[in-house]
């Protein structure tokens, strides 16, 4: 049995890299049906300094959307970006995927440390605990 990803499939990426690589593990799951909203949600600070200028931060985003765009140029399914702002990245994935009637998110999990996981709250995890729809982690590819 192959499972296909049908309805609107919400792809939280983090960088270019990740974007390409989940991208790309999640092109076999896809079909005429699918639509893939691929999203980068840039952190707020919730009244802090943020990270980084936004405009740098969104044209990041804009390179990410062009590797996941590229990686599913194959791909039967319809392919849509969007740029989404919040202070919790988890909540805000759900809420974007509350807000777009989305079916299933679908993310590759991050190679990372356990003291990288401990410090920065393993978001895999977060997503998982706190899912209100299909969480599906995709394969790592080699």
């Amino acid at each position: 049995m192959t499972l296909t990803l049908e309805g609107t499939v919400l792809v939280p990426v983090a960088d270019p890299d990740d974007s390409e690589r989940t991208a790309g593990a999640l092109e076999p799951y896809l079909d005429d049906s699918s639509t893939v909203v691929i999203v980068n949600v840039i952190e707020k600070a919730g009244g802090g300094i943020d990270k980084a200028p936004m405009a740098q931060r969104e044209d990041y985003a804009e390179k990410m959307y062009e590797r996941a765009t590229e990686a599913l140029s194959d791909s039967l399914a319809t392919v849509e970006t969007a740029t989404i702002y919040g202070t919790d990245v988890v909540d805000r994935i759900f809420s974007e995927a509350e807000n777009r009637n989305a079916d299933v998110v679908a993310f590759t999990p991050r190679k990372g440390n356990r003291l990288a996981e401990l410090l920065t709250g393993d978001i895999a995890r977060k997503m998982v605990k706190k899912a209100s729809i299909p969480v599906v982690a995709l394969p790592q590819q080699s």
